[in-house]
């Protein structure tokens, strides 16, 4: 199978309750016209759980209450895939192109995570505007703005 090489473009920054995005200075210029759009899918790698066993693992005992028991990697946002990539609808709460920074209302990645790509959320492409779920998950909210208020305390459950 074909390897591919993926460079981060910059970082993710969590200080002093701040979220944001700090380009590399050679792409601070890709975010000429950026301004205006509220959200940005950012991708990450989940460098923190990069190994073997993590990139082998297909199927996991599921995290959620009321899911099947076992859910494929597919089925899943974990961090333990065969490429350990994912993503984040962000709301941007500033934008300095000049340096390269991006500050976002909530990003679930780490400080320092590697940042791989941004690209604008659009509803024409992003949007689903009824989407199909599981019944496990169908009454999870519809949208980043209701979900910071959702108990996911009763969503997952936790081994303690």
């Amino acid at each position: 199978m074909e390897q591919f090489t993926v460079k981060p473009i910059g970082k993710v920054c969590v200080d002093d309750g701040e979220m944001r995005i700090e380009l590399e200075k050679e792409y601070a210029q890709a975010l000429t016209n950026l301004e205006g759009f509220g959200y940005l899918n950012i991708l990450w790698w989940f460098d923190q759980s990069d190994n073997s066993d993590a990139r082998s693992k297909l199927v996991e005992k599921s995290p959620y209450k009321g899911s099947p028991k076992d859910l494929g990697t597919f089925a899943t946002r974990s961090s333990d895939r065969p490429n350990p990539i994912a993503l984040t609808c962000c709301p941007v709460t500033y934008l300095d192109c000049e340096s390269g920074i991006i500050g976002v209302g909530f990003i679930d990645a780490q400080n320092g995570t590697p940042v791989l790509d941004i690209k604008p959320y659009t509803p024409s492409f992003d949007r689903v505007e009824n989407p199909i779920l599981p019944g496990w998950c169908a009454d999870w909210p519809n949208s980043i703005e209701t979900s910071g208020e959702f108990d996911w305390g009763s969503v997952f459950q936790f081994e303690i």
